[in-house]
Formats: C-alpha cells, sequence, structure tokens
C-alpha cells in the first residue's frame, strides 16, 4: 500500500490491527479458545480438543510465515520483539515461562483471557489487567526517581550471563542452514512445512476435532489474526518528502530522521513488523495513561488490547452471555493478585505469553519462542496438579507432597517417591 505520509499509513496500520483484533476478540469468546483452558482440559480430564485448537492456530501462523517470507512479501529476521534475535536467552526463557505459567492458572487465564473476559463483564479481570500492566510496565521501565527495573532487580545479574550470543538468527532454518551448509530460506521453508504438516496430522487425526466446529473455528481465525498482522506491519510503504521510498517501520526508526525533516518526537514509538502478544502492550496502556495519552505512545499493542476486548464485548452482547463478576472470597482477590504478578513479570521476561510465543513467536520458527511455550504449558500444568492434589487431600497435603506427587505424575520423578494418591 501506498501513502503520500506517514501519519496516513500509521493510522492506516492501527485501524486495520484494531479490526483484525476485534474479530479475533470476538471469536475467541465465541469458541471459548483459551490456553489455559487447553492444559486443564488435557490435564485434568484429558481433552486434546482445545490443545488442537491452539495447535492449529500454530500451524495456520506458520504456513502463513512461510508464504510471506518465500514470496518476499515480508521479513520477520527484526520484529518486535525480537523473535530470530541472535540473542538466545534461553534461562530467560525458561523461568519468564514457568512463572507466566504459574501466573495465568492461578489468574484463571493468560493475557488473552483477561481481555476476553474483561469484554464479557469480569471485573475480577479488571483487577488482574491493572496488576499486569502496573508489573509488565516496571520491568522494562525505571521505577520512580531510579534507574532501576524489576528486571535488572531481580534477573539481569545472575540470568544474562547463561544468555548465548549466536552467529546466525535463534530460528531453527537460520541455526540448521548453517549447520548442514544450505540455505536459510529453503531451510526456513523446509522446517516451517514439515512443523505445519506434522501438526495437522496430529490435530486432525482426532475425529472429536474434526467434528467441532467451534475449536476449528477458533484455531483458524487466531493463526489468521496472527498472519494478517504479520503482513500488515510488514508490507505498508510511503513515499518520504523527498521522494524516496521507505517502509512504515523505517520511515519511524531514527536512522530515517536525518533524511527526513519532520518533527521526530512526534514519532509513534514501538513501530516495526509486529504480530499479537499481549502481557508488554498491556504494560504500555500505562505508559499511555502515564504519558498524558501523547499519541505517539499510541502503539500497535495498544489498538491490539483495545479491538480484543471491544470484539469480546460485542460477542458477549449478541450472545447475552455479558455478565458481571467479582471474588468470591478475600482468598480469590490474593491468588488472582498473585497471578497477575507473576504474568506481568514472567510474560515480559519470557518475551510473550502463550500467544505472543506459544503462536506468533512459534509461527518464526524461534528456538527461544518454542523453549517459552513449553515452560509456560509446564509451570501451568505443575501449578494445576498441585491445586488438585491440594483439594483433594486437603488435611493431609503439604506443599511439598503435593508438589513431589504432581512432579510424579507429570513423569519427572520416580513413582516410589509417590506420597499422595491420584484418585
Amino acid at each position: 500500500m501506498i501513502f503520500e505520509d506517514f501519519s496516513s499509513a500509521h493510522l492506516t496500520v492501527l485501524l486495520t490491527i484494531l479490526g483484525i483484533a476485534f474479530l479475533m476478540g470476538a471469536v475467541a469468546n465465541k469458541t471459548n479458545f483459551c490456553t489455559m483452558g487447553a492444559v486443564s482440559d488435557l490435564v485434568n480430564i484429558g481433552d486434546s480438543g482445545r490443545i488442537r485448537a491452539w495447535m492449529l492456530a500454530m500451524a495456520v501462523a506458520i504456513i502463513g510465515v512461510v508464504i510471506l517470507e518465500a514470496g518476499g512479501f515480508a521479513s520477520l529476521d527484526s520484529t518486535l520483539p525480537p523473535y530470530r534475535g541472535s540473542n538466545f536467552a534461553w534461562l530467560e526463557y525458561i523461568i519468564g515461562g514457568i512463572l507466566f505459567g504459574i501466573g495465568m492458572t492461578m489468574g484463571s487465564g493468560c493475557g488473552n483471557k483477561t481481555l476476553l473476559r474483561i469484554g464479557g463483564g469480569n471485573i475480577k479481570s479488571v483487577v488482574l489487567f491493572i496488576v499486569i500492566s502496573i508489573c509488565a510496565y516496571f520491568m522494562i521501565n525505571p521505577f520512580p526517581g531510579s534507574d532501576s527495573t524489576i528486571y535488572s532487580l531481580l534477573f539481569y545479574s545472575w540470568t544474562n550471563p547463561f544468555s548465548a550470543s549466536l552467529t546466525t538468527h535463534q530460528d531453527l532454518g537460520s541455526v540448521m542452514g548453517k549447520v548442514l551448509g544450505t540455505s536459510i530460506d529453503t531451510t526456513r521453508t523446509t522446517i516451517g512445512l514439515l512443523a505445519a504438516a506434522i501438526l495437522l496430522w496430529f490435530i486432525f487425526k482426532s475425529k472429536d476435532f474434526r467434528s467441532s466446529f467451534d475449536n476449528k473455528l477458533g484455531g483458524f481465525t487466531i493463526g489468521a489474526a496472527v498472519l494478517a498482522a504479520w503482513f500488515v506491519t510488514s508490507s505498508m510503504v510511503i513515499i518520504s518528502a523527498d521522494g524516496e521510498d521507505l517502509s512504515w517501520q523505517e520511515y519511524a526508526s531514527p536512522s530515517s530522521w536525518d533524511m527526513i525533516e519532520d518533527d521526530a518526537s512526534a514519532r509513534p514509538r514501538d513501530v516495526g513488523p509486529q504480530s499479537f502478544t499481549f502481557i508488554n502492550p498491556i504494560g504500555q496502556t500505562l505508559r499511555y495513561a502515564l504519558k498524558d495519552f501523547d499519541n505517539a505512545y499510541l502503539s500497535f499493542g495498544i489498538v491490539a488490547v483495545l479491538g480484543v476486548i471491544l470484539g469480546s464485548l460485542a460477542w458477549s452482547l449478541i450472545s447475552k452471555s455479558f455478565r458481571i463478576e467479582w471474588f468470591a472470597s478475600t482468598k480469590d482477590f490474593i491468588t488472582h493478585v498473585i497471578g497477575g504478578i507473576l504474568m506481568g513479570v514472567g510474560g515480559v521476561l519470557a518475551l510473550g505469553c502463550t500467544i505472543g510465543q506459544g503462536i506468533t513467536g512459534v509461527s518464526t520458527l524461534s528456538m527461544g519462542s518454542i523453549v517459552a511455550l513449553l515452560s509456560i504449558i509446564f509451570g501451568s500444568a505443575l501449578t494445576m496438579k498441585i491445586q488438585y492434589y491440594k483439594m483433594i487431600h486437603e488435611d493431609e497435603a503439604t506443599f511439598l507432597k503435593a508438589l513431589v506427587s504432581s512432579l510424579v505424575d507429570l513423569k519427572l520423578l520416580p513413582e516410589k517417591l509417590r506420597s499422595l494418591e491420584n484418585y
């Protein structure tokens, strides 16, 4: 798309993303697309329907990215966040993912689910949103009157030294291409198509999944939404004042400011190829408020957050499922607050959430995204198991006993160490 000025291009991007996010929110609400619910269904009742829907979203996004890059429509080597960055912070992906998985279980859903519940009238999720926004914001922004962030205080000194600086991008195509001596582009295409084929085979071999319209609709729509956002933020082109063509993100970057005479201070933040992720954007909403709603801080992430809430609200009203819900008890309140803290901190540390890393990041074949995704699932599954044992063994289930028995269930400890029966 060709534009005469950056403002028009940026407005078009934001409005387009708002529309995509609106559809995403409405469909996710309608189909009950929920990543925590998917893990819960599998762990607690052995139902893989929503896990397969989640995998379908991954497969659709992976295939779409392969087509975009192979066709020369986009390059996702430099994105926001840097999924393929050469800094492979594996320990932060693991710790952040586990913290996020625990937090989303305690908070009754991930970042995306929090937005869906807000649209459905859940006041608990509004509180959760506020807690996530504060923690996510201060993970990367200094506290008032200080140069310290949550990340610098709690993590940087001992997690950063474990990061590996790769000589190539951290996606599977780049790493395997270098190892095998093959073209990175060809290797990316091959691995992407192979991964998608395996996912699709596993997904559709289930008769129950094939017969579930909602699971198919939810998975396809979320995957397509992630792909659409990649396309929109990678393909916008404008004409600069001197007639030189610059992409949307190039125009907004500091490197172009010397070439183009305009007010650089008014340029939007967080501009570049990106797709849906929700923890850092929830933090961006706090930044937007603290900056007196200056439109220079109105980002992709903020309109994505707003779009999902509005889409969910629309479906809630259409389906007459809108319900005001508050905390059941003080314990419920505390549990959700702790969950929000862990999601805000863990989501930023892991560079994304169940959507941001689990679908958007995985679509780039990033090794970090795969590690973060597995860590999120592990953290969530382990928390659910512990909650289960604490519930059914109310009198004798200490945290340590519940933890050990949960790890036995997850095949990470031998059966002989079990101290609580799994009924």
